[in-house]
């Protein structure tokens, strides 16, 4: 067994909570998504949104939450391997991994106008 498989069960949260405060730190687009999904949030609870709304718009979050933590991951793996040189492939990696974070923000745009759009339509008439 590896040292990594002895870790123990908790310390694997203590890896993840480091893990989540390295992308905090170091990476402000994330931080930005954060920021619109407490303002996503707070707008929810205020129109009253459903289980099931709010169960969607916490998956869509997420959904993009998880792609900029993968997309910083695949981006600080390369440039460890790749000693920061430039490398058309790492390039094209980094460029493809950035266009996933891009696809879920804007599929998470699409469904917030879906879930947003019908309650707005409904507070202001």
């Amino acid at each position: 067994m590896t040292k990594f498989k002895r870790q123990g069960f908790s310390n694997t949260f203590k890896n993840a909570r480091k893990g989540m405060r390295l992308v905090l730190k170091s990476e402000i687009n994330i931080r930005v998504h954060f920021c619109i999904a407490m303002v996503v949030l707070a707008l929810a609870f205020v129109l009253d949104f459903t289980v099931e709304r709010m169960c969607i718009l916490l998956l869509t979050i997420a959904f993009v939450i998880v792609t900029e933590m993968v997309n910083s991951a695949v981006e600080f793996s390369l440039d460890a391997v790749f000693h920061n040189r430039y490398s058309r492939l790492v390039g094209m990696a980094k460029d493809i991994s950035a266009g996933a974070v891009m696809f879920a923000s804007v599929i998470a745009i699409v469904i917030g106008i879906i879930l947003f759009g019908e309650a707005l339509i409904k507070l202001l008439n």
